[in-house]
């Protein structure tokens, strides 16, 4: 038979054990949920296709990485981005859909768990043509300068060669001009002595040709 002293000392164990589990249960809950939300969570460079989304963290959060959830607007099906052992606070969206309505939630992640989710940020991607509507005539991209050297480029070789070109014509008409020149002196005595072959002799003045009987 169990004495009643007995019982009740190992009741108050049973019942020290089990306050003591339950406040080291409670530690680990709450170390989980000390990580915080990101902040200022933003959409940034907004284009047809992507978009970039930036955020900010509480300082001395144990922050190892992050997990990004994309969804189209009255759409079901989620795009999940996670990447750890990074300290970026940005992450690029791709492959979207032009004049679609997004909701991109933030969430950091760390050794412990990962944090709640941002608050909902919905944007909009524009049209192709919005896009090149709002583009000011003197904004140039970085394609744009590179086509216009790249033609700049062609341009300077044509010149390069047409000019090659002409200085060869020129150089070989000085060299006929030269080749004729030279032959020019030669032509005259030539014409001289010709001249002088075909014409009459010269007869003495007063003389009388005399023919023999």
């Amino acid at each position: 038979m169990v004495k009643p002293g007995l019982s009740a000392a190992v009741l108050l164990l049973l019942l020290g054990f089990l306050s003591v589990s339950s406040v080291n249960a409670g530690d680990v809950c709450v170390s989980d949920t000390l990580l915080s939300a990101p902040l200022n969570v933003t959409i940034r460079e907004i284009e047809v296709n992507s978009a970039v989304v930036t955020w900010e963290i509480l300082e001395g959060d144990p922050v190892i990485g992050f997990a990004i959830t994309q969804q189209k607007k009255d759409v079901r099906m989620l795009r999940f981005i996670q990447e750890v052992n990074t300290t970026t606070r940005s992450c690029a969206l791709w492959d979207l859909d032009e004049d679609t309505e997004y909701i991109v939630h933030v969430q950091s992640i760390s050794m412990g768990g990962s944090s709640p989710p941002s608050e909902p940020i919905l944007f909009r991607t524009p049209k192709e043509s919005e896009k090149l509507a709002s583009k000011s005539p003197d904004e140039v991209t970085m394609e744009e300068v590179g086509q216009a050297a790249q033609l700049r480029a062609g341009e300077l070789i044509i010149i390069v060669v047409v000019l090659i070109m002409w200085a060869g014509v020129i150089a070989l008409f000085c060299r006929q001009y030269d080749i004729i020149k030279d032959n020019e002196p030669n032509n005259n005595k030539d014409k001289a002595k010709n001249s002088s072959e075909c014409s009459t002799p010269e007869h003495p003045q007063g003389g009388l040709l005399r023919s023999n009987v």
